[in-house]
């Protein structure tokens, strides 16, 4: 459907929500339209003010709940529990369903009320009450990736198939952008004030999002993003399908991960960075002690042994029981794990990690740099600073990008597979190997490290028993993983996250991959 040039298409988001893309003649964005339950008519809008006040008085009657799916259910019983619907002269009458004592309430007045009426009452308290207000369809959608308002005006969205649209959600005075964003801050438990105005946080749903408040330092007036979460990771034959890696890649991958080495996944923002280190993890061994360490949980591990480890902020401020990244690689390094994977490495953790690697222990992790070059320089600056002769202790990075295809498209795509073999300190430059890379002219990969690469055969081949007269049988061995991995996708079918692993467990046992 992406190749539709003028899009007029209505697709389900959930029950009774839908989603209207249609195109703009007038703008470079096609316009995204939310078909849900609105109340047109003015005089109800007290209704739900008296609705919402009584369910306040009967709030403390019941236990609260965290999650979003018990919190709406109570909702929902809040106000089945303050009014009831009566069939009378084809209307319905809204009426208090009886007095208790303990709630000391005033009588709700009588409004009548269609049923449909009330099914949007409904519908509008559990959007605005547990959900995330006018945005809760756009987190509700699976096609969308990303959701961001710049300050006054327009929320625009980044979207799977139809890339960037407008929605209908306009902001147009500070004053209500503002109230909002201060309403979105505090529903994720990470109020904003103006001495405080950043605040990063995890939606229920996973999605991460990141708030600026008031003009002071957003001349535009507050703004948010947020980066949806995906539900089920993609797997690494969802990535193939996407043209993102071919089998050969994944093949070599394969060996690299299953042999402990330490791999940086790399590349600019929303390059698909964190999706790839994710489906890779179905490579790690299905028996190892895999920890994750995030500032904000985005991984998805489908092993069992799996600890998970995330970054602690206070709301204050007040750094004393704040838990960082630094601690918490210092801590899983006492754990004994097969595998570390850091969601991203920004400051001195990047330092631990590298003693991690130095101390036997395989490390993954994601990393902003658009080059091996550039991730390179910024590991050997503050406020990272890893040592010039610790750097070859990572042994492979992945390198992505957004990038333009032949086609006029865009896509993502690994445009680099590199290992660092080594430094020479008399020169002061480091050993880069070329294993993989994409052209952009024909959109296509090519193993340029074939017979060449240092890691399969004097790190990966050794490990496996191939003796050194006979390295050479390591890059059948990448044949042979790539002709699987072709097969489980094509013949078979295979493409779930959680069943490949399932497979690749089976065909490790039976000693064919």
């Amino acid at each position: 459907m992406s190749d539709i040039k003028e899009p007029n298409i209505i697709y389900p988001v959930s029950n009774g929500i839908f989603t209207h893309i249609l195109v703009d003649f007038k703008d470079s964005r096609n316009n995204y339209i939310q078909i849900e339950p609105t109340l047109t008519d003015k005089s109800i809008e007290p209704l739900m003010q008296q609705v919402e006040e009584a369910c306040i008085l009967y709030a403390d009657r019941l236990p609260a709940f965290d999650i979003e799916s018990e919190r709406s259910s109570q909702l929902l019983k809040y106000i089945d529990k303050v009014i009831t619907l009566e069939v009378e002269k084809q209307k319905v009458k809204l009426t208090r369903l009886k007095k208790e004592p303990k709630a000391n309430a005033k009588e709700i007045q009588r409004v009548y009320l269609t049923r449909r009426q009330l099914e949007k009452v409904k519908y509008l308290f559990l959007r605005d009450k547990v959900g995330l207000g006018v945005l809760q369809v756009l987190i509700d959608d699976p096609y969308i990736e990303d959701i961001g308002c710049s300050g006054l005006g327009v929320v625009y969205i980044d979207h799977k198939i139809f890339k960037s649209l407008k929605s209908t959600i306009t902001f147009s005075d500070f004053e209500e952008l503002d109230q909002f964003v201060l309403r979105l801050s505090e529903q994720i438990q990470k109020p904003v004030t103006y001495k405080n105005p950043i605040a990063d946080a995890t939606l229920p749903d996973g999605s991460r999002i990141n708030i600026v408040f008031g003009r002071d330092v957003s001349r535009r007036g507050s703004n948010f993003s947020i980066r949806k979460f995906s539900g089920v990771p993609l797997s690494i034959f969802d990535l193939v399908e996407f043209k993102t890696i071919n089998y050969q890649m994944l093949a070599y991958m394969s060996l690299v991960v299953a042999n402990g080495m330490n791999v940086f996944v790399a590349g600019e923002s929303a390059a698909g960075k964190t999706a790839m280190l994710n489906a890779l993890t179905t490579f790690i061994g299905p028996t190892d002690k895999i920890i994750t360490i995030e500032d904000t949980p985005e991984l998805q591990v489908p092993h069992d042994n799996w600890v998970r480890e995330v970054v602690q902020t206070t709301k204050t401020g007040d750094t004393s029981g704040a838990i960082g990244m630094f601690d918490l690689l210092k801590a899983a390094l006492r754990q004994r794990p097969n595998m570390i994977l850091v969601g991203e490495i920004r400051g001195p953790e990047g330092n631990i990690a590298f003693q991690a690697m130095q101390t036997g222990h395989a490390v993954m992790a994601t990393f902003h740099a658009a080059s091996v070059e550039k991730l390179i320089q910024r590991l050997t600056s503050n406020p990272i600073a890893v040592p010039k002769t610790y750097i070859d202790n990572l042994n492979v990075a992945v390198l992505m990008s957004s990038v333009r295809l032949p086609n006029g498209k865009m896509g993502r795509r690994v445009t680099d597979i590199c290992e660092i073999t080594g430094y020479d300190s008399e020169s002061q430059s480091f050993n880069i190997v070329e294993s993989f890379h994409w052209d952009p002219e024909v959109d296509a990969f090519s193993f340029t490290g074939n017979m060449t690469s240092y890691i399969l055969e004097h790190k990966i081949a050794p490990m496996m028993g191939i003796p050194g007269s006979k390295k050479q049988l390591i890059y059948k061995e990448v044949d042979k993983r790539a002709r699987i991995l072709e097969k489980l996708h094509k013949d078979e079918g295979i493409t779930g996250f959680y069943e490949i692993l399932e497979i690749l467990s089976k065909a490790r046992r039976e000693g064919v991959f």
